[in-house]
């Protein structure tokens, strides 16, 4: 893994970067971001402040000794841990053998894996109680024996009723355990109520310091396990209405604390409460969707880490991010950037089309439909997708025109941010400067309408340097139901 950089949290730097998040947040909601400059922008702040994000970790013999031995320290210099929300789904099935690999080798210390038990009483893993999102089988996972489990196909991704069936099965827990037990740690989300189960898989591969329990229970409950569990790796979950957890644990304080929030508001959320939990233990943060670490997600992130992860370690006490995308903020770890323009590229925002309909666009509804107020008097759909803004209600039949200025002269390939549930998701053309369409490019179905993914179109062109107009068209006679986040340019290299 990359070196990463190193933050030193002063209440002067705090303030600034909280500030300078807000303000970059009402940019967006107001319609006037402007990536190139606010990225420019951020990256001058990053290189003002000079300083680095974390420390460097422990030693140790594997990267899962070196991981506990991390997980472990609370201290002023303690090392971002990194969390993959049910491993590396965006490039295998969530929950896979193959995803879990994937995450360890883009740098996640943590896989989060969710457990359920079969009617037999053996722990697997799905998220879901049943197996129909994931699998191309139904009904409740304690309702199958493991063998028909076992049998069952797992879908790409995030699954859903449109999302390709793949060859992988469902793995056991055990699988996993051992998967991971020189790679790294696993979070055993949904397990408590099969801990005594869990546990005994732990025993069997030698992995009790692997896996990490999780639960909002009683504290009473959770202590009386950890009593007669010698080695036992604990987190809490605290909202608002548990947080007196914490002061019963008393000196026993569990290794970290998953703190959830839906509003900066919040008791949980503030700054007291937080310096309390990081004195004895780690600061969990989920920044998968919005109403976890309230709007401070990964797609936040990618606009602005000040709007997301840099302001959940400078301002919140973060050292440990569950994440639904491990790549970038890995990157944004070692580099400080969120989602960095290739070198010579171009990006437009889905939300910066040239005004007017029929000018600038086409939309068959005169009215926004979508949860972003951002361009009034604008019929586009523009929404917050978990913090991404991106154009919704896709539909065949619209248009849309933006206005590209090209660094430089040479020849530049397309590139759409988006995503989708469905299969097919949608079609459409890129035509430059008034001229002809292209043909027409599939969008590949992302298993989620909040998960973007940048996808090549194949389509090139040859651009002088100057201002160019972009128009993306959307084909009548195709079906579309997507989400567009940015546009992208990336020169040819030779």
């Amino acid at each position: 893994m990359s070196a990463r950089k190193h933050v030193r949290v002063g209440a002067v730097v705090v303030a600034t970067a909280l500030a300078l998040s807000s303000a970059v947040a009402g940019a967006v909601e107001s319609g006037t971001r402007q990536a190139t400059a606010v990225g420019h922008a951020v990256a001058d702040v990053a290189a003002q402040r000079g300083s680095d994000l974390g420390g460097p970790g422990h030693g140790g013999s594997t990267p899962a000794e070196r991981a506990y031995r991390d997980l472990l320290d609370h201290g002023p210099q303690a090392k971002i841990l990194t969390a993959a929300h049910r491993a590396q789904w965006r490039v295998a099935p969530e929950n896979s053998i193959p995803a879990i690999v994937a995450a360890f080798e883009d740098g996640a210390e943590i896989v989060e894996l969710d457990v359920q038990l079969t009617a037999d009483g053996v722990p697997v893993l799905m998220h879901d109680t049943t197996v129909d999102r994931t699998t191309d089988g139904t009904g409740r996972v304690d309702s199958l024996t493991l063998a028909q489990i076992e049998r069952l196909r797992l879908k790409q991704g995030l699954g859903g009723s449109q999302a390709a069936l793949t060859d992988e099965r469902v793995p056991t827990l055990e699988d996993a355990m051992r998967l991971a037990k020189h790679r790294g740690l696993v979070n055993l989300d949904k397990g408590w109520p099969f801990r005594e189960e869990i546990w005994d898989v732990l025993v069997d591969t030698g992995t009790v310091h692997n896996g990490i329990y999780k639960s909002d229970a009683p504290v009473a409950e959770v202590q009386a396990f950890r009593s007669t569990h010698q080695g036992a790796v604990y987190m809490h979950i605290v909202t608002d209405t548990n947080m007196a957890a914490v002061d019963q644990f008393g000196d026993d304080q569990p290794v970290a604390y998953e703190v959830n929030f839906d509003s900066t508001a919040d008791a949980v959320a503030r700054r007291p409460f937080l310096d309390r939990i990081a004195a004895k233990s780690r600061v969990w943060s989920n920044t998968m969707w919005n109403g976890l670490s309230e709007r401070m997600t990964d797609e936040a992130s990618l606009i602005d880490p000040l709007r997301g992860w840099e302001a959940l370690v400078r301002g919140y006490r973060t050292t440990v991010f569950q994440t639904d995308d491990v790549v970038h903020l890995e990157r944004w770890l070692a580099t400080g950037v969120g989602d960095p323009l290739p070198r010579g590229g171009v990006r437009v925002q889905a939300e910066d089309f040239v005004p007017g309909e029929g000018a600038g666009y086409h939309d068959l509804d005169a009215a926004n439909r979508s949860n972003l107020q951002m361009r009034p008097g604008e019929g586009v759909d523009i929404q917050d997708t978990d913090g991404a803004v991106s154009l919704g209600w896709m539909r065949g039949g619209e248009w849309l025109t933006y206005e590209v200025v090209v660094p430089r002269d040479g020849t530049y390939e397309v590139s759409v941010r988006a995503s989708s549930p469905y299969s097919p998701a949608g079609t459409y053309t890129v035509a430059f400067d008034d001229g002809a369409p292209s043909a027409p490019v599939a969008v590949r179905n992302t298993t989620s309408h909040a998960k973007q993914e940048l996808q090549p179109s194949g389509v090139t062109q040859r651009l002088t340097r100057g201002t160019h107009t972009l128009r993306i068209s959307l084909p009548e006679n195709a079906y579309q139901n997507w989400n567009l986040d940015y546009v992208q340019l990336d020169p040819e290299r030779g």
